[in-house]
């Protein structure tokens, strides 16, 4: 039993309700025997006239009785069968679901490098479908099924072991058709599900896309690489659909030869006075109920192979380990050092830092800068633990960050990314993520010292606009002041600003500026920037270099020794007179 739910992956509780789903199941199954019953005893009263007895109307209205008793059995035990099935089924898959997704929430960013969007989403969404389709109608009714047969089974055997012999002989015939055909059915399951993951995959990079694609003019048939994922997921359906309709297709006829076996035992044993001419059609009518259920169970175990699948997947994810740490330890000193850091993405990836050591002082003003691919966003992404440092170490007040759970160390930190994300939710709403406590008041305060107020006022619901996804109808800039509204909402005291004025016009950024002054005053801010006279300010900046540390000091300091900055700054500088012309 252990085995089965680590197998299912069920807690404790959710395999519990999948026993009393079999077990309620197994109850509607046997209920249904009663007004069965009842038909046969009738029949045997109607044929009786035949065999030169006389019909007991009495017992006839009896057994009419009885089969509206049954009956009405039957309907309160399909319904409890319904509530432990399928009420009892979505609300475990829920859970499931709920827990997949918290697990995917603490992985190591490095898991987003190796599995796309859509692998990911299938987790969560497409393989607990199958799950929850499992649980409630094919687990259940397969258990049910069998104990049901099982019992009538040897019921059947102590009263004539022939005729029972006769209709069972073909069930282990049926199911080896089906076990033999497991091994063929596997693989071209794996396959389809690889093709529905390509697909998924392509559609949606059709879709994100589809301004670019438009604009190069390859909609429609020109964007080949859709409409082979999508051919090649639908020759692999038909190649599973096909295979399993031969195997199951023949499974079923095999059975259903035992109709015909049965008949001609029992034909056999009736000429040789072996077999009442009652009992023999009480058997037939029997093996005709009874492989009903048997040959649901035949359509049901590809379902379940199927599933395999989708439970391995689950499983090769639930078993990355999620970053852990400490969720109590308090840090009071926010300087941050970084000491001979190492870092690649991936195994066999070129290092995107190396030896790097730094210190950004508590409450200063530290700005990083450099050409593109020296490593400047990676490092604050390292210091907000997104991911582990190879070698070295990196410490916060004298504290690793390794040995801190990643959700608790980000409670110290506002982070505005240069890429903003934002959720299909309102205005309001968007911003409250910075602190879900938050009233309204503070969330407003918040926007007004982004200077979110100026967009917000032209919409008609204004700060209960929804934004649609990801906010596709506002600016870059608007993007950006809502994530800058977020990290005042926040509070931390560790600031992290990945150009976070990359995408503003001329006119706001003084405002914004100002906002983010407000935002960092008093704290350790990290400033990342490619513009470079924003930071000419910065209390230290640390000039990188093919992820290491090229030079570092104050502007003037940089300005002086005539190196990287310096080339750097003189070029921004003269690009800034530069126009297009003839």
């Amino acid at each position: 039993m252990r085995k089965l739910q680590k197998m299912l992956m069920l807690t404790d509780g959710g395999f519990t309700d999948l026993k009393k789903a079999a077990f309620a199941c197994a109850l509607t199954n046997f209920a249904i025997i009663l007004p069965f019953w009842a038909l046969m005893q009738f029949v045997r009263e109607l044929v009786k006239p035949l065999m030169g007895g006389a019909i007991s109307w009495t017992n006839m209205w009896l057994l009419l009785l009885a089969g509206v008793v049954g009956a009405f059995l039957v309907f309160l035990c399909q319904r409890n069968d319904y509530e432990k099935t399928y009420v009892v089924s979505y609300t475990q898959c829920e859970k499931t679901r709920v827990m997949v997704a918290e697990h995917i929430r603490r992985l190591p960013m490095s898991v987003f490098n190796s599995k796309d969007l859509s692998e990911l989403t299938t987790n969560v969404m497409g393989d607990v479908a199958v799950s929850e389709h499992v649980m409630s109608h094919i687990i259940p009714e397969l258990a049910a099924n069998i104990i049901s047969i099982t019992a009538i089974c040897v019921l059947l055997a102590v009263y004539d072991w022939r005729m029972a012999l006769a209709i069972f002989i073909t069930v282990p015939l049926a199911f080896g058709i089906i076990m033999i055909s497991r091994k063929i059915y596997g693989s071209v399951s794996r396959k389809h599900q690889a093709a529905k993951l390509v697909a998924s995959d392509k559609a949606q990079e059709y879709i994100e896309g589809i301004k670019v694609i438009r604009a190069c003019n390859m909609d429609g048939e020109r964007f080949g690489a859709l409409e082979n994922a999508l051919r090649e997921m639908m020759r692999l359906a038909m190649a599973m659909e096909v295979g399993t309709g031969v195997f199951v297709t023949g499974a079923q006829a095999v059975l259903q030869g035992g109709i015909g076996l049965t008949t001609l035992v029992g034909a056999t044993l009736l000429t040789g006075g072996q077999l009442g001419f009652v009992p023999l059609l009480t058997f037939l009518m029997i093996v005709v109920k009874i492989y009903a259920p048997v040959t649901v169970i035949l359509t049901l175990l590809p379902e379940l192979f199927y599933f395999q699948i989708s439970l391995k997947r689950m499983r090769d994810l639930l078993a990355i380990k999620p970053m852990t740490g400490d969720e109590g330890k308090e840090l009071k000193d926010f300087n941050i050092k970084l000491e001979h850091v190492d870092f690649s993405y991936g195994a066999g990836a070129e290092s995107a830092v190396s030896d790097l050591s730094a210190n950004i002082a508590a409450g200063s003003l530290t700005a990083l800068v450099g050409p593109s691919g020296s490593g400047k966003s990676t490092v604050s992404r390292l210091i907000a633990r997104f991911w582990d440092v190879d070698k070295g170490r990196i410490t916060i007040g004298g504290v690793d960050v390794k040995t801190l759970d990643p959700e608790h160390l980000m409670s110290y930190m506002s982070f505005v990314f240069q890429d903003v994300v934002l959720f299909n939710d309102t205005i309001l709403g968007n911003i409250r993520i910075g602190n879900m406590e938050a009233t309204d008041e503070q969330v407003l305060a918040a926007a007004k010292a982004a200077r979110c107020d100026e967009f917000v006022e032209r919409l008609p619901d204004g700060y209960n606009a929804m934004l649609g996804e990801n906010g596709a109808t506002l600016s870059g800039g608007e993007r950006q002041r809502l994530s800058i509204a977020r990290a005042l909402l926040k509070d931390a005291p560790i600031v992290l600003l990945d150009e976070a004025t990359a995408s503003l016009d001329p006119e706001n950024e003084a405002a914004i500026q100002q906002a983010i002054s407000a935002l960092i005053y008093g704290k350790t801010v990290l400033v990342i920037a490619h513009r470079l006279r924003t930071v000419a300010g910065a209390d230290n900046i640390i000039v990188l270099d093919k992820g290491s540390v090229a030079e570092q000091g104050s502007h003037d300091e940089l300005m002086a020794k005539q190196g990287l900055y310096s080339r750097l700054f003189t070029l921004q500088t003269e690009s800034l007179g530069w126009s297009m012309g003839k």
